[in-house]
């Protein structure tokens, strides 16, 4: 078990996504989205957690096309993938 963004699915997606994840200890996570200019567009998840994997579903209906960030970080570690929304 890692700490690591295992997998979004569908991507490119037309406007749901399945975004599927790892965590290697108990410990608060969080899971947010940034636009390409990097302003922060959506938290998805704010919240402690425990050890294992995890998914959520992201709808993006209210969001325009274009590329996203996902972004994962609990304390000083973080991972980042690209999302792209095709509407």
């Amino acid at each position: 078990k890692n700490f690591e963004i295992t997998q979004i699915y569908p991507n490119p997606f037309n406007p749901i996504t399945t975004i599927q994840y790892g965590l290697d200890q108990n410990i608060n996570i969080q899971l947010s989205i940034y636009d390409v200019n990097g302003r922060l567009t959506a938290t998805l998840i704010n919240e402690f957690q425990i050890a294992g994997y995890h998914s959520i579903t992201w709808d993006a209906s209210n969001f325009s096309s274009g590329i996203y960030f996902l972004n994962m970080s609990a304390g000083e570690i973080a991972e980042t993938k690209k999302m792209v929304l095709i509407k």
